[in-house]
């Protein structure tokens, strides 16, 4: 094992413990909301993409302008398949032609990114809670203890991943690393402390908005990584009709707000286990995305499965077992057709894709068993 994948598995054994036993104590008790005003997560992200995009944009044209578009003095530290780059697109051009003092820009490879990529997956994060629940979400993040953990977590592993690709400009990417977390935390902290929303079960119409949400902004995360994390600007003709597709189901689902209720235990335990799920995810959900990246799936598979083990402890998710299993097998099948469906270039793409036909699939199949449950019960339904 590399000292970077035991670096990986070192924070992956710190963070799932954090999450295991921050988590459940969080869930007992949804917090009031605080005095003061709030901005939703959405927005933040959103300004965070905008940001992203906008040093992208500069990136480009410094790269042009200084190193007339040769991008070697940086691309021989890292892996293939960065900084595909946009040097013959108009607008790159006619701005590399107006910077102003062009070494100044100097700071758009690779050190602003690391600054905005902190809050740009804690807020896409926050985005899914508070579309499963306004309270979990100002529940969970507002706590400082998890929130802290979380972000100097994530922090750490971002800085095993800049140690394994060390260059001239690894010391000032840590440095904006830790500085990210020191803003990001409290930040977060605070803007959920005053989430006003309320805590209520969803039905089934408002786990298939969940759903579509989930799977909204996990395909922004996944557009926004290729086309902008990762440099390759000149990726985004090719995927700008995802993040337009993202961005408006996300805006529908705003929107669009069923006050359904559950049908009946199988969907309470289905909604029950993805906010326990959710919750105890939350710190060790980026090490172990990284133990797959780094080839030592075991960290990944274990980390996972001690959270679903302990999602699935609950007394309202054992009333719905008999419902919930059969959806989870139905939905298992559905996940794994769907992981097989396509050829991606990141795995992540289709474990977002398997991950949504799971939940799909799910909430479907409880709703129906709860509607013939509940058929069964009714009078006319015993005398039939």
């Amino acid at each position: 094992m590399t000292l970077t994948e035991t670096l990986v598995v070192a924070t992956a054994a710190a963070t799932v413990p954090a999450g295991l036993l921050l988590g459940p104590r969080l869930l007992r008790r949804p917090a009031a909301p605080r005095a003061g005003r709030t901005v939703a997560p959405e927005l933040v992200l959103a300004a965070v993409i905008a940001l992203i995009y906008l040093n992208q944009l500069f990136c480009a044209a410094y790269l042009l302008r200084v190193h007339g578009g040769d991008t070697t003095f940086v691309t021989r530290y890292l892996p293939t398949g960065w900084f595909a780059q946009p040097t013959g697109n108009p607008l790159v051009r006619a701005l590399a032609d107006h910077l102003p003092a062009p070494d100044l820009f100097a700071p758009t490879v690779l050190r602003v990114q690391a600054f905005l990529e902190l809050p740009f997956v804690l807020f896409a994060y926050a985005t899914v809670l508070r579309r499963l629940s306004p309270a979990l979400y100002r529940t969970v993040l507002g706590s400082r203890p998890l929130v802290w953990s979380t972000a100097l977590g994530y922090t750490a592993v971002f800085g095993v991943v800049e140690w394994g690709l060390y260059n001239p400009w690894t010391a000032q990417d840590l440095v904006l690393r830790t500085v990210s977390a020191l803003v990001t935390a409290p930040v977060l902290t605070a803007l959920a402390r005053r989430e006003p929303g309320p805590d209520r079960p969803l039905g089934t119409l408002g786990l298939l908005r969940f759903t579509a949400a989930l799977w909204a902004v996990g395909q922004l995360v996944m557009a926004v990584y290729d086309t902008a994390l990762l440099y390759n600007l000149r990726h985004l003709a090719g995927r700008w009709d995802e993040l337009l597709l993202a961005a408006l189901l996300l805006a529908a689902t705003v929107r669009w707000q069923p006050t359904d209720a559950p049908d009946g235990s199988g969907t309470l335990a289905l909604q029950e286990v993805l906010r326990r799920f959710l919750v105890l995810f939350l710190a060790p959900a980026l090490p172990i995305r990284y133990g797959l990246e780094f080839g030592i799936p075991w960290v990944a598979a274990l980390g996972a499965l001690l959270v679903a083990a302990v999602a699935l402890a609950d007394r309202q998710v054992r009333d719905g077992r008999l419902p919930l299993l059969l959806a989870a097998a139905v939905g298992l099948v559905s996940a794994y057709l769907a992981a097989k469906a396509l050829t991606d270039t990141y795995y992540e793409s289709g474990l977002l894709r398997a991950m949504a036909a799971l939940l799909l699939a799910s909430t479907l199949v409880c709703a129906a068993a709860d509607r013939l449950a509940a058929r069964r019960r009714s009078p006319a339904g015993a005398a039939g």
